[in-house]
């Protein structure tokens, strides 16, 4: 009897040690695989944190960095309306056959969207006009432009330009002329350097940079729409000495808003980078005065002789061609063929 009790004290002892190294060996692996949790779950936490701040930095750098092209690059023509044109309406239907025409009837391969602001049909065409650098017409070659805005006031008398506005600034006053003076002196200057650039990658990258300051290519419109009044101006005065001149402008100051210059100022021409774009009309005289044919693609007119036409409608053969494309008559873009 106390052999047997001798026996199962020997077996109880080790296994009562067992029992307890094992409790404690399971409580330290517990304890650890807790740590470990806590510590992934940590590690986890602190990979999203991470993450998340360096995704907000890319993305702040980026927007800082990144230059505003008002022109945007190239981008395929039909994957640009079928982003744009989703949809089974009538117009949306009517959009995608007009791109398609483009496409194969006009050999069109891309697009570059153009901001969408009151100022993007004269950023359409000086764009194109720069990046192609195409010369000064003929007019301006035996003009110093830059002495435009006096010529007007002294020469001929129109002191009703100091309510010109400059778009947005709604700028009028007695230095209108100085600002004038700056605007179209820049545009000579940047005019020049574009038209006597032979690089066509030079020039790309030069526009990419001139086209992404807001402060200059405000500049550049304003002295656009100047040199539009003073031809408007000079027509005018041709008119009266019963001269021979353009049908386009019989149709101006034939309209009860623009009868003469100051009325086509005030009524239009200053809108225009504020409240409005150009109009038609305005659009045959921004190609009269650049010397420029202006060929647009107006998709909305699609399946109509009006679907391509020209700004102004007779243009002389030698001006050279830019092209748009509209989809409404009030935002444009450039086509790339």
């Amino acid at each position: 009897m106390a052999g047997s009790d001798q026996v199962h004290s020997w077996i109880l002892v080790p296994s009562q040690v067992l029992h307890a190294v094992w409790r404690i060996a399971r409580a330290s692996v517990m304890t650890a695989l807790s740590l470990l949790s806590a510590t992934l779950s940590y590690f986890r936490s602190l990979y999203l944190y991470l993450g998340h701040q360096l995704k907000w930095w890319i993305g702040y750098l980026q927007r800082k960095f990144k230059r505003n092209l008002s022109v945007e690059a190239e981008v395929d023509l039909l994957s640009y309306c079928a982003r744009e044109w989703k949809g089974e309406t009538p117009r949306a239907r009517l959009m995608r056959k007009a791109y398609e025409e483009l496409f194969w009837r006009y050999h069109v391969k891309c697009v570059r969207p153009v901001k969408r602001d009151n100022y993007d049909a004269l950023r359409s065409v000086l764009f194109q006009i720069f990046s192609q650098g195409l010369s000064f017409p003929s007019w301006m070659k035996e003009k110093d432009i830059v002495k435009l805005p006096e010529k007007l006031l002294f020469s001929q008398g129109c002191n009703w330009i100091q309510q010109y506005s400059f778009g947005p600034e709604k700028y009028t006053g007695s230095n209108v002329f100085g600002k004038l003076r700056k605007c179209v002196e820049l545009l000579k200057l940047q005019w020049t350097e574009f038209s006597g650039m032979r690089d066509y990658h030079k020039r790309g990258s030069m526009c990419n940079s001139l086209f992404s300051d807001a402060i200059l290519e405000c500049k550049l419109y304003e002295a656009l729409k100047f040199l539009m009044l003073y031809q408007v101006t000079e027509v005018y005065e041709q008119m009266k000495t019963n001269k021979i001149v353009p049908s386009l402008f019989r149709l101006l100051f034939s309209r009860e808003s623009s009868p003469d210059p100051l009325s086509f100022m005030m009524n239009h021409l200053n809108s225009i980078g504020d409240t409005c774009g150009l109009d038609q009309i305005d659009m045959f005289i921004l190609g009269y005065s650049l010397q420029v044919k202006i060929k647009v693609f107006r998709l909305f007119k699609f399946n109509s002789r009006d679907f391509a036409v020209y700004y102004p409608e007779e243009p002389l053969r030698e001006w050279p061609e830019i092209s748009l494309l509209t989809e409404n008559d009030h935002q444009y873009h450039i086509p790339v063929f």
